[in-house]
């Protein structure tokens, strides 16, 4: 029997984890009281890193599909038909036939990192899709626009703020989202306890909600005004303080003087006084951070509440100062060292809908669209890298049929899933215990500087392999098998970058993580971090702007056009009425400690208990319908209608209705013993993939009018 010490790579707060191994088996896990992030903090996703692991319904050799039924082959049988089945397509329908999307694991899988972006640029398609757009791409744009880097998020300082406004967020329940924060409940009270503040704007009063001080309800839709306002109050009573670096600020009273409290009240559900107070409240602490996240992003004008809510930290002196909002240090800095680019938007648009790019990525939400409409550049093949799109993307059911219909699809994934079961190879990776990890991505948004590298805990099985091996062993046979091509024959003088694109995918990622951290910080190696099995301290965050600002002349531009050219929107939405007529309700999603998106319900420990798959409602809202709490329902969008049970809720606004993600698996061919047998449907077959931000096309996903009526 050992101890070892690792990671939990399962979500973004990456708790240091504390594992007993007996005869090659993990018989226990505990949260590492040492890690210098997590101090301790653990929750019931890591505890499932060993049901994962055993999982009988995991995949560990490639299969085939052959009808309706999978057939195990070798990895080198495997490879013939991926490359052949993506080669094909390009060569009969052009490079941009094949499509790619990117689930939310590969920037938890420092392999994925390393050997699958360079995997993904060799296929040279323009048809490109991630996670990104079904969630955080509002904050990337904004991030690009005001600060020059997709990536340059300030987060929250809140082991010493005062003030912690969180509007759409719930930390509770996701231990931070675009902000690593393991143990956020010792971290809200100790906030309190030096006599700060907490207070939380959303729909539903959520766990987050219950331990704040301060919880007000927001019509879903409306928190750009509620921003709008706040920003206006702020701006009127002359409290604006602006680094010198800072632009725009001069213009800001013309833009908001139509937000008025009074003005957006009736629509927000918040009285003007009480926003009229919080906004000053905020602006008078010593220090305040607003923090807005996945309500915020992924409704109607996402792009305008991220951007708000940077222009009120900023407009407030709390950007890039302790207790406001900052940016990181990490040791592997993915901005300074070029291994993330700056972004870019609208270079180019898609195909069907007209619908813009971002970093060279287009909103998922038209994905169904470029699979389905003929033409020229229709997508005929597909490699789902890590995803499961027909659970987590607007109009799943269309989705689903699409799949359905393609020529070939490659997913590399380890189990047979809604999405998987249409690929005609699966390719499974290790798991989690059987690789070695550092975080490249989420050490660039936690709330405290560490480094820590993790080993694999166990080894892996003889024929399995890691993702980085099989992302290298397929790039090298589709470089290959496209020697030939008259593209590689015009590219008869081998670049630089094609030279270390071919040495890192030689390289391990252990080896590629020792060379970048050698040329980030002197004296931090890879020798170093093993030796320092509980991670490295590295400080609390620090100012560092206008130094590290990536805009082309060091300063940030507050004004943005594409921004501010939706205020109009704004106004119009407010002399309407936002306040659902008849017996519409707007529905919105949540997020369970237990789960993680759409894949982790396979585990009998995570899934037991009290079922969480139910629509919540207001009583009344029931009782004016003649609903009986926890009976079946059916719920109707213009995308559809799912039947579901209902629980009433005194958590929930009146006329709000909150539907969860990631259930729906009761579909024909899905090889998941236990998630088979959780209730409850997608929502996504009922969000409606036609309605996107206006400004940068992610998804909208809350917000969404609905009927619901007795079964």
């Amino acid at each position: 029997m050992s101890v070892v010490y690792g990671s939990c790579n399962l979500c973004e707060a990456i708790c240091g984890l504390e594992f007993t191994v007996e005869n090659d088996a993990v018989v226990s896990i505990r949260g590492d009281e040492k890690d210098p992030l997590s101090r301790g903090h653990i929750c019931p996703k890591a505890l499932s890193l060993i049901d994962l692991h055993a999982d009988t319904d995991r995949l560990t050799t490639p299969v085939k599909r052959v009808g309706d039924k999978w057939e195990k082959i070798g990895w080198s049988e495997a490879y013939d038909l991926v490359v052949e089945g993506l080669v094909s397509t390009r060569k009969k329908y052009g490079r941009n036939a094949v499509g790619i999307y990117q689930g939310n694991p590969n920037v938890h899988s420092m392999g994925a990192m390393t050997h699958g972006i360079p995997f993904t640029s060799l296929l040279r398609t323009r048809n490109r899709y991630s996670a990104t757009s079904l969630d955080q791409l509002p904050h990337q744009l904004v991030d690009h626009l005001l600060y020059g880097h997709q990536l340059l998020l300030p987060i929250p300082d809140i082991d010493r703020t005062d003030f912690f406004l969180v509007l759409g967020g719930n930390p509770m329940a996701s231990n931070g989202s675009m902000m690593t924060v393991p143990d956020f409940a010792k971290r809200a009270r100790a906030l309190r306890k030096r006599g700060g503040r907490l207070v939380v704007v959303d729909p539903r009063k959520t766990e987050t909600a219950d331990i704040a001080d301060t919880h007000f309800f927001v019509r879903p839709g409306s928190d750009a005004l509620l921003l709008l306002a706040m920003i206006h109050t702020v701006v009127a009573d002359g409290e604006v303080k602006v680094a010198d670096y800072v632009d725009g600020a001069d213009r800001l009273a013309d833009l908001v003087a139509e937000f008025t409290p009074e003005a957006v009240a009736p629509v927000v559900g918040i009285s003007a006084d009480e926003i009229s107070t919080l906004a000053r409240d905020f602006a008078a602490a010593k220090s305040a951070v607003a923090y807005g996240r996945m309500g915020v992003s992924t409704q109607q004008f996402g792009t305008v509440c991220q951007w708000a809510i940077q222009v009120l930290n900023i407009v407030t002196g709390n950007l890039d100062r302790p207790g406001g909002a900052m940016v990181t240090d990490p040791a592997i800095d993915l901005i300074s060292q070029g291994i993330v680019g700056r972004g870019h938007f609208d270079k180019w648009r898609s195909r069907v809908r007209d619908l813009p790019e971002f970093a060279g990525e287009y909103p998922c939400s038209t994905l169904v669209d470029e699979i389905t409409t003929e033409g020229k550049d229709q997508i005929r093949a597909m490699a789902v890298l890590s995803g499961n799109p027909v659970l987590s993307m607007p109009g799943g059911t269309t989705l689903n049929d699409a799949f359905a219909a393609l020529d070939f699809m490659v997913s590399f994934d380890f189990y047979i899933n809604e999405t998987s079961r249409h690929a005609h190879v699966i390719l499974p990776p290790t798991m989690s215990l059987e690789r070695d990890h550092y975080d490249l991505i989420f050490n660039s948004f936690a709330v405290h500087n560490t480094a820590k590298y993790t080993p694999a805990v166990l080894p892996k099985q003889a024929d399995a392999k890691h993702d980085w091996e099989i992302f290298r062993d397929l790039s090298l046979r589709y470089k290959n098998r496209m020697a030939g091509s008259t593209v590689d024959r015009l590219k008869a003088r081998v670049s630089p970058k094609s030279i270390i694109g071919e040495a890192r995918l030689r390289l391990s990622p252990a080896r590629t993580l020792d060379i970048l951290l050698r040329s980030r910080r002197k004296g931090l190696s890879l020798r170093k971090l093993r030796a320092n099995p509980h991670g490295i301290d590295l400080g609390p965050l620090r100012p560092g702007f206008p130094q590290k600002l990536k805009t082309r002349d060091k300063r940030v531009q507050l004004i943005q056009d594409v921004v501010v050219t939706e205020l109009p929107a704004l106004v119009d939405l407010m002399h309407s009425s936002a306040v659902p007529s008849g017996d519409e309700l707007l529905m919105i999603g949540r997020r369970h400690l237990r789960s993680n998106n759409s894949w982790m319900h396979n585990t009998a420990r995570l899934t037991k208990g009290k079922a969480r798959h139910q629509l919540l409602a207001h009583p009344d809202d029931l009782a004016h319908r003649g609903i009986e709490d926890g009976s079946m329902v059916s719920v109707t969008s213009a995308a559809g209608t799912v039947d579901i049970e209902v629980a009433a809720s005194e958590k929930m606004m009146p006329g709000v209705v909150s539907m969860p993600h990631g259930f729906g698996h009761q579909r024909p061919g899905v090889q998941l013993s236990v998630a088979t047998t959780v209730q409850g449907p997608s929502v996504n077959d009922i969000t409606d993939p036609g309605r996107v931000d206006a400004v940068s096309a992610n998804a909208i996903l809350n917000g969404v009018p609905v009927q619901v009526r007795a079964k």
